[in-house]
């Protein structure tokens, strides 16, 4: 961070002991279920109380019912929020918080930010994704779910999967091909679909981890009104889904990132066993490279959309927490209760799998990172 002033320090340290005291004095006294109805209360009950106190949406612009902070203050809070073992950010609110509302800022009509905006940010509503469809999950651009302009309305038929929370969520984050006949790129249209319309079908999956949290979603002659539904213009949803990317890759994950690094560092300080000892000052190591990134990229992107650089993160995080879960299992033994429980290092350990696939799986990362940060030639299909 660039240098502050004594003002500019004492304002930090200001709201770091506000957001401190208030989650000490706030935080739930039990643990957040994972899937299912439950899930749904508890998560929209804890982002009200965010919301009522001041807490949710601190980079949001004001006028949509944000802080206007800088991300500085954004650091400070979820640093707080690991430190008081506050509900994870990886829940049902998630999306809505980080993915559609951000995009819904950046590119949505002014009808549609005055109705999505608070509902979002005040835990009102409960949004999830669909864009990975079988056969065009990394391969997004092949995505073959139509959306049938006709009139004022787009009807829809076709498959997503991956839908994490779909079972309880009131929107979803739409991406169809609207223009016959398109392929790739071309064609797609970023929509908002509310999901309790007549001809759609949610089948919860059971991951391995436990949780019936994934989905998939049907639509059979599923109708949309084109003035409500679509975000960023009709066919240009590739490029509104790049910025929902851009998102999901970059600073949508930066309170995950730093929790991870204020897990290993519990680990590290756990850690009583010498043979264990230089692969947990491995982690730490990485724990530091990874905090350094993540304040960085989520610095610059104070002035914009992120840009393909959060796929360094989002690969470099994924990577780190499966290891981080399995240094964890061999630190604290097999029957620790600390492997124990829905939030216990075995869950963690089996869920930390799911971390390399979701955002676009850790090669199609490294993809990314290859052509368009460092520039290197494609390869050949």
């Amino acid at each position: 961070m660039a240098t502050t002033s004594n003002t500019e320090d004492d304002a930090l340290a200001a709201f770091r002991a506000g957001a401190r005291a208030w989650l000490e004095a706030n935080i739930p006294d039990h643990a957040a279920p994972l899937d299912g109805p439950e899930s749904r209360r508890y998560v929209l009950d804890w982002q009200r109380k965010m919301y009522d106190g001041g807490w949710a949406g601190l980079t949001w612009p004001s006028e949509f019912g944000g802080r206007s902070l800088p991300v500085a203050q954004q650091i400070i809070w979820f640093e707080e929020y690991a430190r008081a073992g506050a509900p994870s950010t990886h829940n049902a609110s998630f999306v809505g918080v980080n993915h559609a509302g951000p995009t819904i800022i950046a590119c949505g009509s002014d009808a549609q930010k005055a109705f999505h905006l608070p509902r979002i940010l005040s835990g009102e509503a409960i949004w999830c994704q669909g864009f990975s469809e079988p056969g065009s999950g990394s391969d997004l651009a092949s995505l073959r779910t139509q959306g049938r302009v006709e009139g004022d309305e787009i009807i829809i038929d076709g498959q997503k999967i991956w839908s994490s929370y779909a079972d309880i969520a009131d929107y979803q984050e739409l991406l169809i091909r609207t223009e016959p006949g398109s392929e790739r790129h071309r064609g797609i249209t970023w929509v908002i679909c509310p999901m309790n319309l007549p001809g759609i079908t949610v089948r919860p999956i059971e991951t391995m981890a436990g949780p019936a949290k994934f989905c998939e979603v049907f639509y059979d002659q599923v109708r949309l009104p084109i003035d409500q539904a679509v975000v960023g213009g009709l066919n240009n949803g590739w490029k509104t889904a790049m910025a929902t990317l851009g998102f999901e890759r970059g600073t949508a994950s930066l309170a995950l990132q730093i929790g991870l690094v204020d897990k290993i560092e519990r680990l590290a300080r756990d850690c009583t066993d010498p043979m264990l000892a230089p692969r947990l000052a491995d982690l730490l190591a990485d724990a530091a490279a990874l905090r350094a990134m993540s304040y960085s990229f989520a610095l610059a992107s104070e002035t914009g959309t992120p840009g393909s650089e959060g796929s360094l993160i989002r690969l470099y995080f994924a990577e780190l927490a499966k290891r981080a879960s399995d240094a964890a299992i061999d630190l604290y033994g097999i029957g620790s209760p600390a492997l124990a429980g829905d939030h216990g290092w075995a869950f963690e350990y089996l869920d930390a799998f799911s971390e390399t696939i979701a955002g676009g799986t850790a090669e199609i990362q490294r993809n990314i990172i290859g052509e368009r940060v460092l520039g290197l030639p494609r390869g050949k299909s």
